[in-house]
């Protein structure tokens, strides 16, 4: 019995489906959750939301959010997450150059500026070692265990 997952970000949805089990960056650690599940609402931090449907994997990135989970849903509100597959990285890498320039600069600890730039960083890190990591790899599980 397959359990519901919606991956939400604050402009689109992201992904929309029936899989047998989620994977998820819980603040606390990496969650794996399968039908039929305790509820928990817990936040997420920087990292790869994964599901599995059919033995097949399907990797998203997510940059903070929180995930409800119910015995027959998991909803996850990212502050920003998309497909492994759709990741731009000419664009994720700009990103970071331009982050790493801004930060060399000197801008100061304390400010929201400095926090936005750390942000995109990171973001932009996240979005290039998930596409290096996981692109096209949807690999069936029952060939990785032979």
């Amino acid at each position: 019995m397959p359990i519901r997952c919606e991956i939400v970000s604050q402009d689109r949805l992201v992904f929309q489906g029936d899989v047998d089990i989620v994977i998820l960056p819980g603040a606390a650690g990496e969650m794996g959750i399968l039908p039929h599940h305790s509820p928990i609402l817990t936040t997420l931090k920087f990292g790869v939301i994964k599901v599995r449907i059919n033995g097949v994997e399907q990797v998203f990135t997510v940059a903070g959010g929180v995930a409800e989970i119910q015995p027959q849903i998991v909803t996850v509100l990212a502050d920003a997450a998309e497909n492994v597959e759709e990741i731009d990285t000419a664009r994720a890498e700009y990103a970071r150059k331009r982050a790493q320039e801004a930060l060399a600069k000197g801008i100061p600890q304390d400010t929201d500026s400095y926090l936005a730039v750390e942000a995109a960083l990171r973001r932009s890190n996240l979005r290039l070692e998930a596409a290096q990591r996981y692109r096209k790899r949807n690999i069936s599980f029952r060939e990785v265990e032979k």
